[in-house]
């Protein structure tokens, strides 16, 4: 009965302490996507980025319209080989050309496949590492402004299986998403989007 007294009371104090401790620490919430998305350089990241797929595509469009003229190519002197009006050694020489030109369109196909499969990979490492160091620069800015405002613990509120309730008090995104886009060089009033977080399109 003692030991029962005993473990009992120790729960108690336990739950105490805590109730205590949390009552001592101010919990404060941001929308991460949210500034993800609002921030002035993630925008300018995409914007990067779609100029470099515009390139790209230009560049995989200049590829593929000289696979189309070799195709074209390859028609003609195919239908030469058979030409009746040609001389046996001219139909042998288109042959032999048109061989030639098989082989030219099969490693174009090949050098367009490869460089289409590099370009995305390009794009792909391009958007990790931007939105990782813009990822980085917002975690920065909340934590400045969490130290600010003398909040312990800041919840991000975009996802559902972190945060159950947050009142609107303890949202401080506007705040950081403010001195984020602090001397913006670009209109940070139009439309957030909606892009996931930490994920700029690379699709080309």
């Amino acid at each position: 009965m003692k030991n029962l007294r005993n473990s009992f009371l120790t729960v108690v104090l336990l739950v105490a302490t805590v109730i205590s401790a949390s009552a001592q620490t101010k919990v404060a919430t941001v929308d991460m996507k949210k500034l993800f998305n609002g921030y002035y350089k993630t925008k300018l990241a995409q914007a990067s980025l779609e100029t470099r797929k515009t390139e790209l595509r230009k560049e995989i469009k200049d590829m593929a319209d000289g696979l189309d003229k070799a195709q074209n190519d390859y028609k003609q002197l195919l239908n030469q080989s058979s030409d009746p009006a040609l001389s046996a050694d001219e139909r042998d020489k288109r042959k032999l050309a048109t061989a030639d030109k098989a082989k030219e369109i099969n490693n174009s196909k090949a050098a367009i496949e490869q460089f289409q499969r590099q370009a995305e990979a390009q794009l792909g490492e391009q958007s990790q590492r931007m939105s990782t160091d813009i990822v980085g620069e917002i975690q920065k800015a909340v934590a400045t402004k969490a130290k600010a405002g003398g909040y312990s613990i800041v919840m991000n509120n975009a996802s559902t299986e972190v945060v159950v309730f947050a009142g609107a008090d303890t949202d401080i995104t506007a705040d950081v998403l403010a001195q984020l886009n602090a001397g913006a060089p670009i209109d940070v009033t139009a439309p957030a989007g909606s892009a996931p977080l930490s994920t700029i399109s690379t699709n080309l």
